[in-house]
């Protein structure tokens, strides 16, 4: 593997790291169903709209980052779901495939030797791969505490 290589593997796995927090698997992890829609006391939000937030603005970079025709939701209310609780029994195990699916195809765009991770999105406003993949990193990790802190509240975090 050379240093490029190296370099694009490691871009990758940032979308996945579980070094400094908890991962996102864990995270999701036998959440209970009853407790999905439940805002604990002082928080604004439900594991599900988190869950449905970073699978949403995840999306919106990916599709951002390969597809110029895309065309990002309504900011900032095509970010969030329009209820507190899944709209049904499925959705839950539904946006957490969607999401590792998403969070794949983000790996495989960085981690293709023939995508320039620096080269600015034509369609963009100065924007590249490199950006979108830092950002979708960081504001994964961002909720993805909110979503551990949501289940310590409701007491079913270990």
């Amino acid at each position: 593997m050379n240093e490029i290589e190296k370099l694009r593997k490691q871009i990758a796995d940032v979308l996945e790291w579980g070094e400094a927090h908890q991962t996102f698997e864990k995270a999701v992890a036998d959440f209970p169903a009853e407790s999905r829609g439940v805002r604990p006391d002082g928080l604004p939000y439900s594991a599900w709209e988190l869950l449905e937030h970073m699978r949403i603005a995840q999306w919106d970079m990916l599709e951002f980052s390969h597809d110029p025709k895309h065309v990002s939701p309504d900011f900032p209310s095509g970010y969030w779901p329009a209820s507190p609780a899944p709209p049904n029994a499925n959705a839950w195990d539904e946006s957490v495939r969607q999401f590792r699916a998403d969070r794949e195809d983000l790996r495989k765009l960085v981690l293709d030797p023939a995508t320039d991770l620096t080269a600015a999105f034509p369609h963009g406003d100065g924007q590249t791969l490199l950006r979108e993949v830092l950002l979708t990193a960081d504001h994964n990790s961002h909720h993805l505490g909110q979503l551990i802190l949501v289940r310590r509240l409701l007491g079913i975090w270990k």
